[in-house]
C-alpha cells in the first residue's frame, strides 16, 4: 500500500498506509486525525479539509480546479501549496506524499 505522511497542526508527523482510490481526506480521517473536520464529507462545499502539500509533490498532485480555488480563497491560511484534501485522489503514484493540516480558520 502507498504511504501518506500527515503533519498535524502541532507539528506531529505520522506516516500511515493509505488506500489508493480514496481521497487524501478520507485517508487522513480514517486514520484518526480528528483535527481535519471535513464537514461536507468530501463534496467540495467547505474548506475544512484544507492541507498544505509539500512543494516537491505539487506537480504530482496537480493544481486545484476552479471550485476548489474559490473555497480556498475563503481561508486566511491559503498559500501556493494549498489544496482541499477531499479533492486529491490518493493513488500508488502518490506513495510518500506529505501534507500538513492547515491552521483552522
Amino acid at each position: 500500500m502507498p504511504q501518506l505522511t500527515i503533519v498535524t497542526r502541532d507539528g506531529t508527523e505520522k506516516t500511515v498506509e493509505g488506500r489508493a482510490g480514496w481521497s487524501v481526506m478520507e485517508n487522513i480521517r480514517d486514520n484518526g486525525f480528528d483535527e481535519l473536520l471535513a464537514l461536507c464529507g468530501g463534496c467540495c462545499s467547505c474548506a475544512t479539509c484544507h492541507v498544505h502539500v509539500d512543494p516537491e509533490w505539487l506537480d504530482a498532485v496537480g493544481p486545484p480546479n476552479a471550485d476548489e480555488g474559490d473555497l480556498l480563497d475563503t481561508s486566511d491560511h491559503r498559500n501556493e501549496t494549498s489544496r482541499l484534501s477531499c479533492q486529491i485522489e490518493f493513488k500508488d503514484a502518490l506513495d510518500g506524499l506529505r501534507v500538513t493540516i492547515a491552521p483552522e480558520d
